[in-house]
């Protein structure tokens, strides 16, 4: 999709799904990764898998959700676009984060990703983080930040969103010119 493309990962309520969105309205090509990428399935072969009970655990939902590694390759390989970001959570990042020119990882306090968890589970009760196993959950995940690249650039996502959208793309225009490149528009 874009011939310099980044990841934008974080936390569950750490503005992924906003960054994206406030991305897309500015004219810039992003991929909403937990929509039109994602799929359970085993992070290491990429084969789809089914939980082994019928009522999955969060802790299962959350360790297979992947994204398909094809279309990340091929929406890389479509060089129409200036620049692409892909917004969103894998446990696979690993098997693509090289096809990336940079990682941003967006970083907010406990407090912050609470209240935007509620937040969003107030508009819709189902969302992640509605039941009390999926919010443990965030907040192990938020403690360790076992499920995000370890050498991405970290933004403070507890900015405004237009504070924190401008810093990503300032970013990249730095690191465009760093590598000599036409400046992202």
């Amino acid at each position: 999709m874009g011939r310099r493309n980044y990841l934008i990962e974080g936390v569950s309520g750490a503005g992924k799904t906003a960054v994206c969105t406030e991305l897309q309205r500015r004219g810039y090509q992003a991929i909403h990764g937990d929509r039109e990428l994602v799929y359970r399935g085993d992070p290491e072969t990429g084969l789809p898998m089914a939980p082994e009970t019928d009522t999955p655990t969060a802790t299962w939902m959350s360790e297979h959700q992947i994204w398909d590694v094809r279309k990340v390759q091929t929406f890389v390989a479509n060089q129409e676009e200036v620049v692409t970001f892909f917004c969103g959570g894998s446990r696979n990042f690993a098997k693509f984060i090289d096809l990336f020119d940079g990682v941003f990882v967006l970083d907010v306090d406990l407090d912050t990703m609470n209240r935007r968890i509620d937040e969003r589970v107030a508009l819709d009760p189902t969302d992640f983080g509605g039941k009390p196993e999926e919010r443990e959950l965030a907040v192990r995940l938020h403690q360790t930040k076992e499920d995000i690249p370890k050498n991405g650039i970290i933004i403070d996502a507890t900015a405004p969103l237009a504070r924190v959208v401008d810093e990503i793309l300032r970013l990249t225009v730095q690191s465009a010119l760093a590598k000599a490149e036409p400046p992202i528009q």
